[in-house]
């Protein structure tokens, strides 16, 4: 079994729950285990989230009103990938110390913690960002569209 979307959009606080309902929505519907489901939207919205606030930049001298979310269910795997225009980061900092209780500076943290292998880069040959991320998925019992 194989499922993939991809969106296109805006940088606006109120696509983050759209992205998060959609990759719910689809999980549910093959049947991925809740809590599998769970932490998988928690690490897209926190992605979500740093593409809104920190994505921003320019395509061809306009500002860069978008971004991009796509997500693949192959097989026993999920892998999600969020595409910014931002500048991108400058060598990579060494991973500090996320204090739990902070409002900000922690969505890449919690990204780690729930995935199971992450990577974070620039794009190639042109600026913004990508997070990528991916976790084994578990099925329910009566899941419809289980890997075979």
């Amino acid at each position: 079994m194989s499922i993939w979307w991809s969106l296109h959009l805006r940088r606006e606080a109120a696509s983050v729950p759209l992205a998060r309902r959609l990759l719910l929505g689809t999980m549910e519907t093959a049947g991925v285990d809740p809590d599998i489901s769970y932490d998988l939207s928690v690490a897209l919205s926190e992605a979500c989230a740093n593409a809104v606030e920190h994505g921003g930049g320019t395509v061809q001298g306009a500002p860069s009103e978008a971004y991009r979310v796509t997500a693949y269910l192959d097989g026993e795997k999920c892998r999600i990938e969020v595409t910014d225009s931002g500048p991108g980061f400058g060598p990579a900092p060494a991973p500090r110390p996320v204090r739990t209780d902070a409002e900000h500076g922690r969505g890449l943290f919690l990204i780690r913690e729930l995935a199971d292998h992450v990577h974070i880069g620039n794009k190639p040959g042109r600026e913004g960002t990508v997070v990528s991320f991916d976790k084994i998925l578990k099925w329910r019992e009566d899941a419809p569209l289980m890997a075979v």
